[in-house]
């Protein structure tokens, strides 16, 4: 969430930012804002006035109250001073009620202020370019050799119908469209390649492994950004009031929600496998034939928690992390800056990994990289003590794929495909797979 303060002093610069993004809506009209942080100083302001009053009055009562003890053998002095303390008392009741009701008014107005700023994407940092689509993405580089045959390469749904290693039929008839079976050495690859990439971020880039919830709360969701504005895209566990997670992002991003961390903590690196779902995959159109496109996938994310000060460094250093992967199972990919147009609701900045896909001759996007910076901690109220002592800031996050199943599979299968119809095993997975070097039909 952007800080209001912010919003009321750039108005126009959020304004660009829900044009750029495509994310203006009902809820989103700015013009609103100023009126209600009119009212909302207005009706503080009023309750502080009746405050001091109220204080004053119960002084008063507080004195007269003291005169009434030392007017016992006086009595009609004494019924006098108790029928002002009474009508004191009455007043600050009075005063008390009013209080209470613009408390209400602020309560509402607060709430009101909030729920459209939670409908209000982050900013783009000044190094996104500007563009309308997708097709005005930059691509910064191109890494790899694009493999060459001397034969027609297979889709991998026929790769994995032919090794039977890829079960869509079956997952169409246990769960519906958009859900598939792995099974044997298509399994084990998955699992070893998630594995590898789990050491890999460990032992290598120095990530602590957390292995997060599957499940998630509204207000979990509503600190990483997916809530308000893709609630519909969530399944949903209505009995226990949970949604099941799109990524790893949303429990990793409150993990420590509510949480002052100290500077010379930070960067905090983490990394963690999930199960991810989500309700929109699998939706009519193009790449709904084999997995590229289905309802439940496996990934691995990186998340960092930065200062303010280090993330874009951090950043490009979180890049670096998930190319690696590429260049170590040799695969052609290229590295994408993300226009506004195409930048995630709570980005500043992103780069996408695409791997080529040789059958379709496509690019398939395996990572999105992204920098936060403090859009998501002030969500989660996420913020860290400056080692001079200074007051508290919120944190910078930073998230990133690394990598992202099963459009990983799709390209490896393709890409190592063999004129025989087997498939090459990449070696920094074959330890994984006892050593085997390919799958072949069984």
């Amino acid at each position: 969430m952007l800080d209001v303060k912010f919003v009321l002093a750039n108005l126009e610069v959020v304004r660009k930012a829900l044009e750029d993004k495509k994310a203006a809506n009902e809820h989103t009209d700015l013009a609103k804002l100023p009126l209600l942080e009119e009212q909302r100083k207005k009706a503080i302001q009023e309750a502080e006035k009746l405050k001091a009053e109220k204080n004053k009055l119960s002084k008063e009562i507080g004195v007269r109250m003291g005169r009434s003890k030392s007017l016992a053998r006086e009595p009609e002095k004494l019924l006098a001073v108790n029928a002002e303390i009474a009508d004191l008392q009455k007043q600050s009741k009075a005063l008390n009620d009013r209080i209470q009701a613009l408390e209400t008014d602020q309560g509402r107005i607060e709430a009101e202020r909030d729920e459209m700023l939670a409908w209000v994407p982050n900013i783009p940092h000044a190094s996104t370019p500007p563009g309308t689509s997708s097709a005005d993405n930059v691509i910064m580089r191109t890494e790899g050799r694009k493999p060459q045959f001397d034969f027609a390469p297979k889709a991998h749904f026929e790769l994995g119908s032919k090794l039977g290693i890829l079960d869509t039929d079956r997952g169409a008839k246990i769960s519906g469209s958009g859900w598939y079976f792995l099974r044997g050495d298509g399994a084990r690859l998955e699992r070893a390649l998630i594995a590898w990439f789990l050491d890999v971020h460990r032992a290598r880039n120095g990530y602590e492994e957390l292995l997060p919830p599957f499940f998630v709360t509204e207000k979990t969701l509503y600190g990483s950004g997916q809530f308000p504005k893709f609630q519909e895209q969530m399944y949903y566990a209505e009995m226990d009031k949970l949604y099941a997670i799109p990524t790893a992002e949303v429990p990793v991003t409150g993990y420590h929600r509510d949480e002052i961390l100290d500077e010379k903590d930070l960067p905090k690196k983490y990394v963690a496998y999930s199960a991810c779902f989500r309700r929109e995959a699998g939706a009519a159109g193009a790449d709904t034939r084999g997995i590229l496109r289905v309802h439940q996938f496996n990934k691995v994310e990186m998340l960092k928690l930065t200062t303010p000060q280090s993330s874009y460094a951090e950043h490009e250093a979180m890049l670096e992390n998930a190319e690696h992967l590429l260049k170590e199972l040799g695969l052609h990919y290229r590295v994408v800056l993300l226009c506004r147009a195409d930048l995630g609701f709570s980005a500043a900045k992103c780069y996408d990994l695409e791997v080529y896909a040789p059958a379709a001759d496509k690019w398939l996007e395996v990572s999105s990289v992204s920098n936060f910076e403090d859009y998501q901690a002030r969500r989660t109220n996420l913020r860290y003590r400056p080692a001079d002592g200074g007051k508290p800031q919120f944190v910078h996050t930073l998230n990133g794929s690394g990598l992202a199943l099963p459009r990983m599979v799709v390209a490896l299968w393709e890409c190592n495909q063999q004129k025989d119809g087997s498939i090459l095993i990449p070696p920094p997975l074959r330890k994984y797979m006892d050593g085997q070097e390919r799958i072949a039909a069984k």
